[in-house]
């Protein structure tokens, strides 16, 4: 891709401000009991959006039951995907969720642009002021609004589980630099086993964002995505649990 904006904000133009939840409000499950067959279903809070103008095919989000727990199994083909929940106002403290890789990204390489692919993300997009950002990254930032039409966000932290980089690597992404992320599970971290994550968002801004803004802006969005578009890569993985914690 050339885009001056990452695949990550340009997937997320599509769903990121169609509706507005309550501050404080719990996040919405990522699934919910299904009607009559009994079986869950994405819940229809959480939007599947994928690139723009269809560069790269869908990746597949699905409600499944996994060890007698509703889950999100998304799974990559060569394909581009992420799960948006618009979520307007103060962030609470924590985010927890849990997640599982089961099949990684052979290829991917998060630092540069020809492998940006990551089979498991969760994501939190921020209002952050304009006025914060240096002036060339905001610029940017206007033509890519202008071009898609759609008010992107102005600062996204995305938690990977990366199979290239060690737990801790932290980074922004190759395309750019208003996307920043944080490899939560790395190259240490064994397949097939479930991991509970519980992030400080207001730490973890302050870790990547801080020598921009002195202070956590409010949220915009919590997005889950998987994509092995760039390297043409598959991928399969699971998602639970994601919820605000005080």
């Amino acid at each position: 891709m050339s885009e001056p904006i990452s695949n990550h904000l340009a997937g997320l133009a599509a769903t990121c401000f169609l509706g507005i939840s309550t501050a404080h409000a719990a996040l919405a499950p990522l699934t919910t009991a299904g009607g009559a067959t009994g079986r869950a279903t994405l819940h229809p809070a959480w939007r599947l959006s994928g690139l723009p103008n269809d560069k790269a095919p869908l990746s597949k989000f699905e409600a499944i039951t996994l060890g007698g727990e509703s889950v999100v199994a998304l799974r990559t083909q060569a394909s581009y995907g992420v799960l948006t929940h618009v979520w307007q106002g103060p962030a609470p403290e924590f985010l927890s969720w849990r997640w599982r890789l089961a099949q990684p990204l052979a290829t991917a390489d998060i630092k540069t642009k020809a492998g940006d692919d990551a089979a498991l993300k969760v994501c939190v997009m921020l209002d952050q002021p304009l006025a914060d950002i240096p002036f060339l990254q905001r610029s940017v930032l206007a033509l890519a609004r202008s071009v898609s039409g759609q008010n992107l966000p102005s600062a996204t932290l995305c938690y990977l589980w990366d199979s290239r980089y060690p737990a801790g690597t932290t980074g922004p992404n190759p395309y750019s630099a208003r996307v920043r992320f944080m490899v939560l599970n790395g190259s240490e971290s064994a397949t097939g086993q479930w991991v509970t994550q519980r992030r400080n968002i207001a730490e973890d801004f302050s870790l990547l964002f801080g020598q921009e803004s002195p202070t956590l802006p409010p949220v915009t969005a919590v997005a889950v995505g998987a994509d092995g578009d760039n390297t043409q890569g598959s991928s399969l993985g699971y998602v639970a649990q994601l919820r605000w914690l005080p």
